[in-house]
């Protein structure tokens, strides 16, 4: 039995607890959602799928999505909220396979995946531990997987001040802060505002910045969503797309999960992305801003 996650804070909180539930053999499975919806993995018979588009071939499946509602039935639960972490500890909880209490590590995956977070934990989130901890989750190159499977062994057995005295975290906590500087300044370098719409262009960039993805909505408050371009690699042939309601700002009505499902992405009613050809990308991109500020004219 495999668990097969996404790695971000969400899918790193649902393997802690699938691995703490079910018996499982095998190393987990890491992937991205366009890699699911594009075909690019494997997908077998006994996989504990979460935090991803469904798959027919898992035999258990958990997510949260609002662009991810499947067309087959599958083991496991689905429903809209917070997070898939939540969904997978209620699930096991019910079941009494989960005899830890884990009451605040789920809350804090709820407050951090659904972006419900205070301007004050924007901008000084290395005062909230739960939310620094969550930034160091990131697929830049081949350090960071061993880097995933150390959390999801150290949140399974410590707590969240003691996590944080990880010498491997702590390291990371620091280049997060570091990088969180630099991202700031090519954010007010690359950004421009459309109607109340931030559009953060990175293409230009090899090297695109890391950083607190809610800052864009802390510098310009005027916005009502952000749009941000970078490419997927170097070889040219792919432009990575985010989308996202201002979680300070709630006057877009767009369901970004739902617009994004049309360009072969996807996501929640507040945030999502997609992959897109770069021959199609400045269309589509275009498209995608257009309905974003003919909602912001709605709104008027």
């Amino acid at each position: 039995m495999r668990i097969v996650t996404r790695p971000d804070f969400d899918g790193v909180v649902c393997a802690v607890l699938l691995e703490l539930a079910e018996h499982i053999t095998e190393p987990i499975k890491w992937i991205e959602p366009g890699d699911v919806q594009q075909g690019a993995v494997e997908i077998k018979n006994g996989d504990i799928m979460a935090n991803l588009p469904h798959d027919e071939r898992c035999s258990v499946w958990f997510d949260h999505h609002v662009s991810n509602t499947p067309a087959l039935k599958t083991a496991g639960a689905f429903r809209l909220a917070p997070s898939a972490a939540g969904i997978v500890y209620k699930y096991y909880r019910e079941k009494g396979l989960l005899k830890r209490d884990f009451d605040e590590l789920v809350a804090q995956t709820d407050i951090i995946d659904a972006a419900r977070l205070t301007e004050d934990q924007v901008v000084n989130f290395q005062n909230y531990p739960y939310i620094l901890l969550s930034m160091t989750v990131k697929n830049r190159d081949e350090s960071d997987p061993p880097y995933w499977n150390r959390l999801v062994s150290l949140l399974k057995s410590m707590g969240i001040n003691d996590v944080m005295e990880d010498k491997e975290v702590k390291k990371r906590a620091a280049c997060v802060r570091e990088e969180n500087m630099v991202f700031e300044r090519h954010l007010r370098k690359y950004t421009k505002t459309r109607a109340g719409i931030t559009i953060t262009d990175f293409r230009d960039l090899d090297t695109v910045p890391m950083g607190n993805r809610f800052l864009v909505y802390h510098l310009f408050p005027d916005t009502i969503a952000g749009i941000t371009i970078r490419k997927k690699n170097r070889d040219n042939k792919h432009i990575l797309l985010s989308v996202g309601k201002s979680i300070f700002n709630n006057k877009s009505q767009v369901n970004i999960g739902r617009l994004l499902s049309n360009y072969n992405g996807g996501g929640h009613d507040g945030a999502g992305g997609c992959t897109l050809d770069v021959e199609s990308a400045d269309a589509d991109i275009r498209e995608i801003i257009n309905i974003m500020v003919e909602n912001r004219k709605n709104q008027d």
